[in-house]
């Protein structure tokens, strides 16, 4: 027969059984949420590695999940710390409301995000590709090595010259649909284009 845990613990433990216990049950849904996250973040290089998808893919399904597990974790460990699914309830629809008139004052950002889903759909470039924004149809303008595409901005690397350190461009995405983009150097098959 099993005893209980207070007569296994000395008596000075006793009043922090319940903490000690919230403490070791965040620290399994941390655990379980890392664990999760590796094992997805594995499935999801395999699987645009079989499938030949797009290093786009790979990048945002990542942190996609990454998000998606935080949320998660975060949502049950204020659940085993006693925070009624009431309470965060009111204060999540709450920041929604916020949030989306915020968005709507700033509608700059809306067209940066809608114009991100744009360049992910449509791929006009990608990662570690050479492009270049054109002022006009002959002028030279903003030019780089794509590095990173987030939801409002893309990030150029310029060239530099030799000896120096290179430079880094934050090019808000609505502007690769206001401007013609050359792409000079691509790293991916360009699929259903003219190129083929």
């Amino acid at each position: 027969m099993l005893k209980p845990m207070k007569s296994v613990l000395p008596d000075w433990a006793h009043p922090w059984i319940e903490a000690i216990t919230v403490g070791l049950q965040i620290a399994l849904i941390i655990l379980i949420a890392m664990l999760l996250r590796s094992l997805l973040h594995r499935f999801i290089t395999r699987l645009a590695a079989d499938k030949n998808l797009p290093l786009e893919f790979s990048v945002g399904s990542k942190r996609l999940v990454t998000l998606v597990l935080t949320v998660a974790a975060l949502l049950w460990i204020l659940d085993r710390m006693g925070v009624s699914a009431g309470l965060i309830w009111t204060a999540f629809t709450g920041f929604i409301a916020v949030a989306a008139i915020a968005f709507f004052a700033a509608w700059s950002v809306l067209s940066n995000i809608f114009c991100s889903v744009l360049i992910y759909t449509s791929r006009p470039f990608g990662l570690h590709d050479h492009i270049e924004i054109l002022e006009g149809g002959d002028k030279p303008g903003l030019a780089g090595e794509v590095m990173d595409i987030t939801l409002v901005f893309t990030t150029l690397k310029e060239d530099a010259p030799e000896g120096q350190e290179p430079t880094y461009l934050r090019v808000p995405n609505s502007l690769f649909f206001q401007r013609t983009t050359r792409l000079k150097r691509s790293q991916q098959p360009l699929v259903g284009s003219v190129l083929d």
